[in-house]
């Protein structure tokens, strides 16, 4: 098995189970790699310090963090292997004075909606992991920490949205046009991400035009920088997985070899 790629995706809301287009671009991103052994995933809905990581056992239970939504996206299950494998390795890779705290906490929608679409038998080992920091120089250094587990079949997923400016959204539409802050934030991300520049993405909240419309509050962004950091050779430009936007807002995905 050739190592697994990371990933950064858009994770959307329940409503992207429904959404055909965007659900069949997530659908065809597995069958560009191998199929893991194992995945590792970072949500943006889940910021928490020190590292924690979800409940490994068999059939981890949902976290349903969203609301007003129909009565159905409450009652769905995604029931996953047990994870106490990937678990113990991800303990045994952190620094003697970094221990991860291994919580009770199930998979929440930043993991479980796009997963249930990429991986629909659920039969794959799922772990999430707390964003400790917003600092996009230390989650890069986390992402590298993890690196050597792409070697062993994991595939690594940072889960954001790449705007989401959600207060300042005026057409809730699926196919509802981009503002004009989230179409520049869009591009500015995608040439910096062409360039493989790094130190630019890392200094979005000085360079991007519109960061504080396309992210009153950072953390859908900043997962792409485990990915980033998991590179394995990070002046390789990523490759563009998913373009366009939904209800407004960029959902780019990347692969990072």
């Amino acid at each position: 098995m050739s190592a697994m790629p990371a990933l950064y995706i858009g994770h959307g809301a329940p409503l992207l189970l429904d959404d055909p287009v965007w659900s069949s671009e997530l659908a065809a991103l597995p069958k560009k790699f191998d199929k893991p052994k194992a995945i590792l995933i970072v949500s943006a809905h889940w910021e928490s310090a020190p590292i924690s990581i979800s409940s490994p056992i068999s059939g981890t239970p949902l976290v349903y963090d969203f609301g007003g939504f129909h009565p159905k996206y409450y009652q769905m299950t995604y029931q996953t292997p047990d994870a106490t494998a990937l678990a113990e390795r991800i303990s045994a890779m952190m620094p003697d004075n970094q221990s991860v705290h291994e919580s009770t906490r199930g998979l929440d929608h930043g993991a479980w909606v796009p997963l249930k679409i990429m991986y629909p038998d659920a039969d794959i080992p799922v772990l999430q992991m707390s964003m400790p920091t917003s600092d996009p120089g230390t989650l890069i250094e986390l992402g590298k920490r993890l690196r050597p587990l792409r070697d062993e079949g994991v595939l690594i997923i940072g889960s954001g949205f790449l705007t989401h400016g959600l207060p300042f959204l005026r057409d809730w539409s699926i196919d509802a046009a981009a503002p004009g802050w989230s179409s520049e934030f869009d591009v500015w991300a995608k040439e910096a991400l062409s360039r493989g520049d790094v130190e630019t993405l890392a200094s979005y909240k000085e360079l991007a035009p519109g960061v504080r419309y396309a992210h009153p509050t950072v953390e859908h962004f900043t997962p792409l920088f485990v990915t980033l950091g998991a590179s394995s050779n990070p002046e390789v430009a990523p490759e563009t997985l998913i373009e366009g936007f939904w209800m407004g807002l960029s959902k780019r995905s990347v692969l990072v070899a």
